[in-house]
């Protein structure tokens, strides 16, 4: 049986996720903050990913599917928001999809459940570029992720060209991560793309959401559970969009 691992599992787009990857027939390791809703684990604590790796290969679980879903969205504008928003949405992924890399089977599947709102169009002219590097590297893009904190912190984020959001960029830094993981996983044959579930009514998209949490979901399992297909694309209801 095909074994499947989503964060942030233990409500909305994760939760129907998990449902949905059950109903594929996929054996599902459901992780949240919340260990009496699953498998203990912080994406932003090393420790608790690190705890949650050595557990899972002691008992012998190996991955044909990682759904990066675990993301915050917080009130306000200020250094603390950007440090901890880049730490959950951006950081939390990249720790979980590094310690988990070898329980994961060739050709497996990696999902990072994104948002349209990382668009690199709210990003200035000069910035884009680094982000779409085709030679960028994982190190160099947290050093790009840490710059916007940086900026931020100093009061000279919006001269360097970074928007007042950072949500955005913690999402547009989690869209690039999955080109360059794409990239640097492709002799494994592991497949990475970053997926918009669209505006859904989730306790953080609001009762005014326009699409249902099934329809949401469905995004992200399409990317999740096909044994084939692209690698290193942002999509949409299986159809790519704008990075």
């Amino acid at each position: 049986m095909r074994t499947a691992l989503v964060t942030g599992a233990n409500r909305g787009l994760g939760l129907e996720t998990c449902r949905q990857l059950k109903a594929r027939g996929l054996e599902v390791v459901a992780t949240s903050r919340d260990g009496s809703a699953g498998r203990p684990l912080d994406v932003a604590d090393e420790r608790s990913v690190a705890a949650l790796a050595a557990a899972l290969a002691q008992g012998g679980v190996a991955l044909d599917v990682l759904v990066n879903n675990a993301g915050i969205s917080m009130r306000g504008f200020d250094a603390e928001v950007a440090r901890r928003t880049i730490d959950v949405n951006f950081l939390g992924a990249l720790r979980v999809t590094e310690a988990l890399l070898p329980l994961l089977r060739d050709g497996a599947s990696v999902v990072m459940v994104s948002s349209g709102l990382g668009s690199l169009s709210a990003l200035s002219p000069a910035l884009r570029p680094r982000f779409l590097d085709a030679a960028l590297t994982r190190d160099a893009l947290v050093a790009l992720a840490a710059s916007f904190v940086d900026d931020v912190e100093r009061g000279r984020h919006a001269a360097a060209g970074w928007p007042s959001s950072a949500y955005a960029v913690s999402k547009a830094s989690l869209n690039a991560l999955a080109r360059v993981l794409a990239r640097d996983l492709a002799p494994r044959r592991i497949r990475v793309n970053a997926v918009c579930p669209g505006w859904v009514r989730t306790d953080m998209g609001g009762r005014g959401a326009p699409r249902a949490l099934e329809e949401g979901a469905a995004s992200i399992v399409w990317a999740a559970a096909a044994e084939d297909g692209p690698t290193g694309g942002f999509f949409r209801d299986g159809h790519p969009i704008p990075w």
